[in-house]
């Protein structure tokens, strides 16, 4: 690092931009694995997490998950996924 820091960013950030939610790997990392689809609620429910059609509470995605048990935090994102798609996600202005 330089002993100068005032100095600009190498790579220009550019805007903040507000998001709503939070990334499901996230979510999904505060996790140990396996686990039930039920413990998953009782721990995370309440979480909000982006999805391609506004900020969903993860409980509401989970009642549409037919699986209840997940050995993997990779099949259970797959499952999420499957449930509320893949696209990109809007801003908190939109």
């Amino acid at each position: 690092m330089s002993d100068d820091e005032d100095e600009e960013p190498a790579v220009s950030l550019g805007e903040h931009t507000p998001v709503e939610g939070a990334p499901l790997a996230r979510v999904t990392s505060r996790l140990t694995w396996p686990k039930e689809k039920s413990e998953i609620d009782r721990l995370e429910g309440d979480s909000v997490i982006r999805t391609p059609d506004g900020p969903r509470e993860l409980a509401s995605i989970l009642e549409e998950v037919e699986e209840t048990y997940f050995e993997r935090h990779q099949e259970f994102e797959t499952h999420v996924r499957e449930v509320v798609g893949t696209g990109p996600i809007p801003t908190a202005d939109e």
